[in-house]
């Protein structure tokens, strides 16, 4: 079973530059130069930097800078080696000296596989106080001075064909649906992972223009990579402590999704795309139940900076999802 994400590569114009963001972004260092940096986060993921001209960054159909290859893990030798004997059937599958296979999927994003045994993930987030729900007495909330993102925890791209897109997780690589934005895209999860999902895949036909978060063009784009923190208050430190280095602002602040519960807050990025603290998001199994959401009732329940865009959010809620839906529904 593919257990998540083993690897993010991106392509940049500038490989220093990049490589400073992320260290302040929060990111643990392993090793860098004027080539290429690795960074790697608490479960045993990885992040490469490499200049987009590198040949070491595969030749796929995706426009411009970002995220150029994801690297998913399998979790043992006999389901990656059963994973690839189905792939090859109708693609060329290529093989690194360390046993990572790359190949390429129906629509031409470089994609990547190789035996990942995650590592238990330690959090402390502080006890929260409410009026009459008192978890924290004579203490105050921890203090931290930046943000340390320990997991990737989704990777989303902008396509011309969602449906297409998608399609080739779900039926070759045997990926669950979350949950659909109507119009706006889907959200699938691995079958060996729990968070709400480890891939988006983004209309990238709706009329946004321009550089103010979304930027839409109809092609084939990364959009941005969600790092998985502790709490609000790690979202928080992480956003000011970027402010401070003197990186640009959050267009849309703080916020919290309705589709996975999730609060988020995205960043301008110079790889490309944007940089997300997440944080607080749903964890499901295969008995939870996909729904095909009004896009902007999913979008948000809150956000710090609302968008023109924002202000029309119809009153329902969602649907249960035709043909993604099973018997069972789950409790109110």
């Amino acid at each position: 079973m593919i257990n998540g994400i083993e690897t993010v590569l991106y392509g940049v114009d500038d490989v220093e530059l990049c490589t400073r963001y992320f260290v302040d972004f929060g990111l643990p260092l392993v090793e860098s130069s004027s080539e290429h940096a690795h960074f790697r986060l608490d479960e045993g993921s990885n992040v490469i930097i490499r200049s987009i001209n590198d040949p070491l960054i595969p030749k796929s159909s995706i426009v411009g800078i970002g995220v150029q290859e994801v690297i998913w893990g399998v979790d043992t030798p006999q389901n990656l080696e059963k994973l690839l004997k189905d792939l090859a059937r109708d693609r060329e599958v290529r093989f690194d000296e360390d046993g990572t296979a790359h190949c390429f999927t129906d629509d031409g994003l470089a994609i990547g596989f190789k035996v990942f045994t995650k590592i238990p993930v330690v959090s402390a987030p502080s006890p929260s106080n409410s009026p009459g729900n008192v978890n924290r007495i004579n203490q105050h909330r921890k203090w931290i001075v930046k943000a340390r993102p320990k997991t990737i925890q989704h990777v989303v791209f902008q396509t011309p064909d969602v449906e297409k897109s998608w399609a080739f997780y779900r039926d070759r690589l045997n990926f669950r649906v979350s949950d659909i934005q109507k119009g706006f895209g889907i959200f699938g999860r691995a079958s060996g992972a729990h968070d709400h999902h480890n891939i988006y895949f983004l209309n990238a036909n709706l009329p946004f223009k321009g550089p103010d978060v979304w930027g839409m063009d109809g092609q084939l784009r990364f959009d941005h990579v969600n790092f998985g923190v502790d709490d609000v208050d790690e979202v928080m430190v992480g956003a000011n402590h970027m402010q401070r280095q003197g990186w640009p602002k959050s267009a849309w602040g703080l916020g919290r999704h309705r589709i996975a519960s999730s609060l988020f807050l995205y960043l301008p990025c110079p790889t490309g795309g944007q940089a997300e603290y997440g944080a607080d998001s749903d964890h499901v199994d295969d008995s939870w139940v996909p729904r095909v959401w009004n896009p902007m009732f999913g979008f948000f329940s809150f956000v710090t900076n609302m968008a023109p865009f924002m202000l029309d959010a119809a009153p329902w809620e969602y649907e249960y999802a035709p043909g993604y839906t099973p018997e069972k529904k789950p409790q109110a």
